[in-house]
């Protein structure tokens, strides 16, 4: 009997994925538990839109996030901090308030996809990085400058 993962099932496959198995097995241990469905040509076509809609979501993500590089590459955010003078600031700038700078300039990022190689506590220029998802990562040159 064909059926449809609707669950990963242990040593038969992932959900989603059509195969065949025996009668007895589908019928007394995975369509009662719910882990598949009988593989009927409806929900095989339904199966087929799943995936080609994954495929869509997936792709338009995708261009979202080049789109995202292209304009973190281009822009330099600057981010105001309590200093000391001569330069030093009071604590350090964070994720998070690089995360908030960007959501002012109209670039939603979270702050965990922001990489600090090194803690920020002087005043200058930084060249930070930001993941994207899909292996996709932009340079983004940061200012930080003394509050007055």
């Amino acid at each position: 009997m064909k059926v449809i993962l609707l669950q990963d099932v242990k040593g038969k496959g992932k959900k989603g994925q059509m195969l065949e198995v025996s009668d007895g097995y589908a019928r007394n241990f995975m369509l009662p538990r719910k882990l598949a469905v009988e593989a009927t040509p409806d929900t095989i076509n339904t199966m087929r839109m799943n995936d080609k809609a994954t495929q869509e979501r997936i792709a338009r993500e995708k261009a979202e996030a080049m789109a995202v590089s292209q304009k973190l590459r281009e822009m330099t955010l600057t981010v105001t901090a309590k200093g000391g003078g001569s330069g030093r600031l009071f604590g350090s700038v964070t994720n998070q308030e690089i995360s908030d700078a960007l959501a002012k300039e109209g670039i939603k990022l979270d702050k965990r996809k922001i990489v600090i190689s090194d803690p920020i506590k002087n005043v200058g220029t930084y060249t930070l990085t930001c993941k994207l998802g899909y292996e996709i990562t932009a340079p983004l040159t940061v200012k930080i400058v003394e509050a007055p």
